[in-house]
């Protein structure tokens, strides 16, 4: 069945495992500002193919919206630099509202697929949708096709199976968030 999160209370709750962010929740909408590559995992696993969709609004002109998905639901970075992710890693208005990325595990590797043509508008709040199936992974951005990546061996197990709002610096606020199987 589809999991829904619209963070109407004012508590993170259990159903969320914080590797050291400071999220809150403010106004029924999970917000964040210099979490530093410390996401917040939901505990509940990704189905292996699967649908993710949420709002989302960056309060800051260098926009960096970041979330994860299938990844192992508790890596985090260990210093304030480079990061190996255990997922894959959507980037919008990343490296100072410059470059969009969707990457596989290492945000900087050669094999992410980028975009620059398309910035991040302060206080504007972008509709994302997230799928897998099979060995695609695609993103779409306010219903459009954004970023695509075929992976021949796609991330999945008990390694691969979260999800987690991500940040660097940037303000952002998330909201309904809905995961469905595919």
């Amino acid at each position: 069945a589809p999991f829904t999160e619209d963070f109407e209370r004012a508590e993170l709750g259990s159903r969320y495992y914080n590797t050291g962010g400071p999220y809150r929740i403010i106004s029924g909408e999970l917000n964040v500002k210099g979490a530093y590559n410390h996401p917040l995992w939901l505990k509940k696993r990704l189905p292996r193919n699967a649908e993710i969709s949420f709002d989302v609004t960056s309060n800051s002109t260098a926009g960096d919206i970041k979330v994860e998905a299938w990844g192992d639901g508790k890596t985090f970075a260990t210093t304030k630099g480079a990061y190996m992710a255990s997922s894959y890693v959507f980037i919008f208005g990343g490296w100072g509202n410059s470059t969009s990325a969707l990457c596989r595990m290492d945000e900087h590797a050669d094999n992410r697929k980028t975009r620059s043509d398309v910035k991040v508008v302060k206080g504007q709040t972008y509709k994302f949708r997230i799928r897998r199936e099979g060995q695609v992974v695609q993103w779409f951005v306010d219903g459009n096709a954004f970023l695509e990546m075929k992976d021949p061996s796609p991330l999945e197990g008990e390694e691969h199976s979260y999800f987690g709002f991500n940040n660097w610096e940037s303000d952002l606020t998330f909201d309904n968030l809905v995961i469905k199987p595919l």
